[in-house]
């Protein structure tokens, strides 16, 4: 299928970009990677009047440390954060999780604004800003807003991004010292989208969990920290046992649907071993 009729604009700036936007309220779309906003217009399930194309605003792809965290425009690519040493050195995780977006040549062209705006339940990306605490910053005409990641998403492909603003970037915060990390998803093949996925972070003092996030998707409307599980894992010292425990919490928190992928039961066991997976990973290489 082909997309119905639509204007184009390529702005030479983001206040030019948020311009267009507010022009024609409801009725534009960023074009950006394109790589889940292309195939919703050749199947007509999205009619925009007009695509504002941002892919020449270099003011929205850069990759910068700061004093207490990673600085991320929203044009940066997937590939560039799967490939970074910066991203490695300082946040292993987001490179962990983004190598697991779609395949190279999606990697290639899809990037981390649009991901987040698209708020995909089962993307990886909206999961990882969740886990861990990212400030996601829009912009329009009017200025700017700071939102927290964990407000961000409200439901399947629905953000707090009004009409008229555009993702601008994510500020991922540092993670304390001897942390560990770990990511782990199932899915019918590589590159689908995950039938179920779980990140972890555990911070470690000696024996003895310091702190612990964990955090789920595809198993809800939107991606979930797990906050009573993590609260049950702070302050006891490191087990199989502790962690088999955690696990089956977590698998009790989580109240996924049927589809055509899987049942809802499978995707609480799935939970459960993700979250087994993820929290004794993070743990070793903590430790």
């Amino acid at each position: 299928m082909k997309p119905a009729p639509f204007a184009y604009e390529c702005p030479g700036s983001v206040d030019e970009a948020v311009a267009l936007l507010a022009s024609h309220p409801g009725e534009a779309k960023i074009l950006a990677g394109g790589q889940s906003l292309v195939p919703l217009l050749n199947f007509r399930m999205l009619r925009p009047g007009l695509l504002v194309d941002v892919n020449r605003l270099s003011e929205l792809d850069f990759l910068e440390e700061r004093g207490d965290g990673l600085r991320v425009g929203a044009l940066t690519r997937h590939y560039k954060l799967e490939t970074s040493p910066l991203v490695r050195r300082r946040l292993p995780l987001l490179a962990e999780a983004v190598a697991h977006v779609g395949h190279t040549a999606i990697r290639n062209r899809g990037t981390i604004g649009g991901s987040l705006a698209h708020a995909d339940p089962a993307a990886e990306l909206p999961m990882i800003a969740v886990l861990l605490d990212a400030e996601i910053h829009t912009r329009c005409a009017a200025g700017g807003r700071r939102h927290r990641a964990a407000d961000f998403f409200l439901s399947p492909l629905t953000t707090l991004l009004g009409e008229d603003e555009i993702v601008s970037e994510i500020v991922f915060p540092d993670l304390p010292p001897r942390t560990g990390s770990s990511f782990e998803e199932v899915s019918l093949r590589h590159g689908d989208f995950a039938i179920a996925a779980s990140a972890a972070t555990v911070t470690a003092t000696g024996g003895t969990i310091a702190s612990a996030r964990l955090a789920v998707t595809g198993v809800d409307a939107v991606p979930r920290r797990l906050t009573e599980v993590e609260a049950g894992l702070v302050g006891q010292k490191f087990s199989p046992d502790l962690v088999e425990v955690a696990a089956r919490q977590a698998r009790d928190s989580v109240n996924p649907g049927d589809d055509l992928r899987a049942s809802a039961d499978y995707r609480r066991h799935l939970v459960a071993v993700l979250a087994e997976r993820v929290l004794t990973d993070a743990w070793a290489r903590a430790a």
